[in-house]
């Protein structure tokens, strides 16, 4: 059912916990299946330096909340901005349709962190205001 990749990100999580004093919070959830995910953030200048997460949820959830904290770091907030839910779902070497919902989350979830960032230093936010809330 799962890919490897999926299956390693869900027993070997990386970057799972909290940044104290975060730059940037994002906290997203699915009412529907109960999936809540929170991601911090760490950004010196205009670039991630590290990200972390704590899930509440499935394999795929966790398993997305992993990928995309390790596909972000490192990044600007541009590029991180761009990391869509297919290229989570793509680094995981695909998830199931009825769990594709959990990569959409983890993209939401880092649009949240990087609004909630830009928002904290009188920037703008990035995003439209449409992701889901907890």
């Amino acid at each position: 059912m799962y890919s490897k990749q999926v299956m390693d990100h869900f027993t070997n999580p990386r970057n799972m916990g909290e940044i104290p004093d975060a730059d940037g919070v994002g906290e997203v959830g699915n009412p529907v299946c109960g999936d809540i995910m929170r991601i911090t953030l760490r950004i010196e200048g205009d670039r991630i330096v590290d990200a972390k997460f704590k899930t509440f949820g499935c394999a795929a959830a966790i398993a997305s909340s992993s990928m995309v904290t390790e596909l972000i770091k490192g990044k600007t907030l541009d590029e991180a901005w761009s990391v869509t839910n297919r290229a989570v779902a793509e680094a995981l070497e695909g998830l199931p349709p009825q769990k594709l919902h959990c990569s959409v989350l983890a993209e939401e979830g880092i649009h949240k962190a990087i609004d909630d960032y830009r928002t904290r230093h009188g920037m703008p936010p990035m995003g439209d205001g449409s992701q889901h809330a907890p």
